[in-house]
């Protein structure tokens, strides 16, 4: 496998993912955003990519972010949580963003309320993972290794 020059990843969560741990646990899990951050960091460098993670409860910080990242990251994987299905917003930052972008959702979102079902985000990820608890970014994290590799 070759490897990519530019390695930095940034994980973008949004509003409320920073109460995993105590926001319904029976959907979410006990694991805290604290928890991913450190797991996604250490396997990161496992794979040999930079990550960066950041969270906000604002459509415009995580608007920001995508922005930044256009000029330092060769991808992104986001779990933009509720403005996942109303921020036309974030869509037009990320398809602005040239590189990879990875959608998580920590609950299946398919087997919950109907309104959870659409997607913005969707229409300009290159993979979208759902139902799989934290484990998302785990899988999130390896698929974008594989694309960045085979980019």
């Amino acid at each position: 496998m070759k490897r990519p020059e530019n390695t930095r990843i940034h994980i973008l969560n949004g509003p409320n993912l920073n109460l995993l741990g105590k926001r319904e646990p029976e959907i979410y899990g006990a694991r805290t955003l604290a928890d991913i951050e450190a797991d996604s960091i250490a396997l990161g460098r496992d794979l040999g990519l930079d990550v960066a993670l950041f969270q906000s409860n604002h459509e415009g910080g995580i608007v920001d972010q995508i922005h930044d990242a256009r000029d330092v990251a060769a991808g992104i994987i986001i779990n933009p949580a509720a403005y996942t299905h109303t921020s036309i917003a974030i869509l037009d930052a990320l398809s602005m963003f040239d590189g990879p972008v990875i959608e998580v959702h920590i609950s299946q979102v398919h087997k919950r309320e109907t309104f959870r079902h659409h997607s913005y985000v969707s229409l300009r990820a290159d993979a979208v993972i759902a139902g799989c608890g934290t484990h998302g970014y785990t899988l999130a994290l390896h698929h974008m290794a594989q694309l960045l590799n085979d980019a």
